[in-house]
């Protein structure tokens, strides 16, 4: 397996694996052992197109961390500026022979376009509204450290379905592994084609998705990706789809609350609620430092 480009291309036993080297760096790490030399003499290159905190940084720590020499090209520092097409930067990046390649762009399938005409690595670190994998990959491992097992569990995905690709990837992956999936947000938000989507239940009512769940998954609202209105107003959308402290009391008792972040305070979730003794938000964007050096090893292992 060269590239990461899908959860889709994981079966079970390639995500255990990937599972037991997350758990493996995540031990020695929290252990004190914050250097390793897995990726000495390995390169890496993250040319981003949209923007990203928590996806570059914890990409370019993992490589760091593994030993391996990383670059950040931004779209807005790059060839792309002077009207240099995708292909022609990804060519140019190959020939200065890089290990691997993590990109994020805006359109979907991006990252399966390069991933074939490169011998390097390649690892989707989101392509337009299609899969986010190695978000996915850490919402797992979050929800196997609380949990034990996602077999059986009651997941509710909440918010703006239409345009996520934490959804559709984490939809994917959640349903290979056993969990019963609730898909919840206002009908202009859901996608027309839920046919395909492989879930046990769609409703547009928040009380309904939030009853009796083991974990629920709130998305941002992404205004930039909406080029129509959808609802009326952020206000009115916090109304009815927002995490209140009386919804909280829907979910199950040690059911727990997750967000890919960034999270838009007050409208997904109410502010005092963001980093309440419920969620695990920051537990994901720790487990997503361990995610990505799991997936470099998992790679290079081949």
């Amino acid at each position: 397996m060269k590239d990461l480009i899908s959860v889709r291309q994981l079966n079970k036993e390639k995500f255990f694996e990937i599972y037991e080297i997350f758990k493996y760096y995540k031990k020695r790490y929290l252990n004190g052992e914050t250097k390793f030399s897995d990726l000495r003499g390995y390169s890496i290159v993250l040319p981003f197109f949209e923007n990203s905190t928590r996806t570059r940084t914890s990409f370019e720590l993992a490589g760091k961390i593994l030993g391996a020499d990383t670059i950040n090209i931004s779209a807005s520092a790059s060839s792309v500026k002077k009207g240099e097409n995708l292909y022609d930067t990804i060519k140019t990046l190959e020939a200065m022979q890089f290990d691997f390649i993590v990109m994020r762009h805006y359109m979907s399938g991006a990252s399966k376009i390069v991933a074939d005409k490169v011998k390097s690595h390649v690892i989707n670190a989101g392509d337009g509204a299609n899969e986010h994998p190695t978000q996915a990959l850490l919402d797992a491992f979050t929800i196997l450290e609380k949990k034990g097992s996602l077999e059986g569990l009651k997941i509710a995905i909440i918010g703006d379905i239409l345009h996520s690709r934490v959804a559709r990837s984490d939809i994917f992956l959640f349903k290979m592994l056993g969990a019963n999936i609730t898909l919840c947000g206002p009908k202009t938000l859901l996608p027309r084609c839920l046919s395909s989507f492989d879930v046990d239940n769609i409703t547009t009512d928040i009380n309904e998705a939030l009853m009796d769940k083991d974990v629920v998954i709130f998305l941002r609202i992404q205004l930039e990706r909406q080029n129509k209105v959808f609802f009326s107003t952020l206000n009115e959308y916090s109304i009815k789809y927002g995490l209140n402290q009386e919804r909280i009391n829907l979910i199950r008792k040690d059911g727990i609350i997750m967000h890919p972040g960034p999270v838009n305070r007050g409208v997904e979730i109410n502010s005092e609620l963001v980093y309440g003794d419920r969620t695990v938000i920051l537990e994901q964007v720790k487990n997503g430092l361990f995610t990505r050096m799991a997936v470099y090893r998992f790679l290079l292992n081949g």
